[in-house]
Formats: C-alpha cells, structure tokens, sequence
C-alpha cells in the first residue's frame, strides 16, 4: 500500500501524541521531532501538526516562529551558534566569530554550500562564566579560542565520517 507524505508524517508522530495523551504539550515535541528528521519544519507539517492537535495552523506558525531553534527554512548539519551576550565579547567572542567565519566562508545567518554547516548567533546559551560558548546542535563548547575553532570543525567534520562528505538530503515535508 503507497502512503502519501501526509500519512507518513502521521504514522511518524503518532507515539508523541500518544506519550502526550493528544493533548497541546505535544506541540513543541512534535515539531522537534519533524526538524530533527527533516531540517525544517515545512507550512505541510505545520498543517499535519495543527490538524493532529485540533488547535489552527496560527498557532503551531507562531510557536516556530517564537523560538529561534525552530527553522522554517533547511540548515546546515551542523548548527554552529555563538553567545553574544556580553560577558562573552568581554573575553573575545569577535576573535572566535571571525575565525569560524574565516574557517567555514560564510557569515553568521548563513549555511556553507555544502549544506554542512550553519552560523548563527545565540542571545544566551547560559555559560556566560565560561565564554566565548558555542552550542553546535546540542553540544556546548565553552572557553573557545580562534585556535580551538579548527578542532571543533574537525571533530564535527569526522563525527559523520564519510556521510559528513554527502549533501544533505532535501525532503518535500
């Protein structure tokens, strides 16, 4: 039997809502669980999502919106955000911002051709006695130098081996 991508995704987040008892807590789950499988969280699974809860589409759109570890549109792999708060400038976040920049080729908000890495800016990842912090996806890095730049790279660049090398794939949910 063919199913559709709108039953897949069904069949997919089924058990949160199950873990949820279907109701509104499954929200934030559930679409972290659709950014985690596919990048992005398309308008399509935002429908899915907005008719499994029985709340309107607004609402799930504005929950995306609102938090900036939800993305609408695919990012890189590796997720690469740097504290700017102040207490991380005052110990040389700049430094390690032109570094990563310089290392990757790319500016903060954008993703590296090969689909690999992502630079963004975080408002404050909480490490603020232990800065210049980065979170690369869920791993926090705290004390970077420029010099230390080039180890996290690497170490992201061999945690997927030879599928580190492979484009990302794109999904049309």
């Amino acid at each position: 039997m063919l199913m559709t991508d709108h039953d897949m995704l069904r069949q997919e987040l089924a058990p949160l809502m199950a873990k949820y008892e279907q109701s509104r807590s499954a929200l934030i789950p559930m679409l972290q669980s659709v950014q985690a499988k596919y990048s992005r969280i398309s308008p399509f699974a935002m429908q899915i999502i907005a008719d499994m809860l029985g709340i309107h589409p607004v609402e799930v759109m504005g929950v995306v919106s609102f938090y900036s570890f939800l993305n609408t549109e695919p990012k890189g792999r590796f997720i690469i955000r740097l504290c700017r708060t102040i207490s991380c400038d005052m110990v040389g976040r700049e430094k390690v911002a032109r570094q990563l920049q310089t290392d990757l080729g790319v500016e903060f908000g954008r993703t590296t051709a090969d689909g690999k890495f992502t630079l963004e800016w975080a408002n404050c990842l909480g490490l603020c006695d232990q800065g210049p912090a980065l979170l690369v996806n869920s791993k926090a890095y705290t004390k970077v130098t420029p010099e230390s730049v080039h180890a996290i790279l690497e170490e992201c660049r061999q945690t997927y081996g030879v599928h580190a090398q492979e484009k990302k794939e794109e999904h049309t949910i």
